[in-house]
């Protein structure tokens, strides 16, 4: 594993602890040694990252929208800078670059990042670490709407293998460490649980 995708809220107005948690997350990866992609923003959690990476001297690649330069919202110090021309080829050139995906608490794009690369996996396109790393419980209430799709058959309960949740950066680590791969035929005759 060698770059390691953060998804993360892009939002100034959160709790402090959230952004506070994310530049350590910043920093640990790069003493670990690992290259971090992320949104090139230069606010919330993405721009906590940054400035963590950054302190350790780590490997930094931004991707983003072109649209977003003349909005002054990027950071001007990653040492690449991927520009796409729409949201959508931002996510593939995160997802295609990553060994591994880090989702730190956000809104709707961070969620919608979450979806996409689960879905993927559970599609077998990828089999790569998803980890949330759940400070203060933030995703608690999306895991209890994920297991009601489970127990209403929307949902196989083996999606639930296909991510894991860590609630501090060194069991982020800890599960980049020991990976395993999990994957399922979401169609195979096998399959019989949603």
């Amino acid at each position: 594993m060698k770059q390691i995708c953060v998804f993360g809220s892009s939002s100034e107005k959160i709790d402090r602890v959230y952004l506070n948690v994310a530049e350590e997350l910043g920093k640990a990866l790069a003493e670990k040694g690992f290259g971090v992609i992320f949104g090139a923003g230069k606010y919330g959690i993405m721009g906590a990252v940054h400035r963590g990476v950054r302190q350790s001297n780590g490997k930094l690649t931004g991707v983003s929208p072109d649209f977003f330069v003349d909005m002054n919202v990027l950071v001007h110090d990653y040492g690449e800078l991927i520009l796409t021309e729409t949201m959508r080829e931002r996510k593939a050139v995160m997802e295609d670059n990553a060994d591994a995906f880090i989702i730190c608490a956000g809104g709707i794009g961070t969620l919608e990042e979450f979806f996409e690369v689960v879905t993927l996996k559970q599609l077998g396109r990828h089999s790569k670490p998803i980890i949330f790393l759940n400070t203060n419980g933030f995703y608690d209430p999306m895991f209890e709407m994920l297991d009601k799709s489970v127990e209403q058959r929307f949902m196989s309960r083996k999606v639930k293998r296909l991510y894991t949740i860590a609630n501090t950066i060194d069991e982020v680590i800890e599960q980049l460490d020991h990976y395993v791969a999990f994957s399922y035929n979401k169609y195979g005759k096998e399959e019989n649980d949603g």
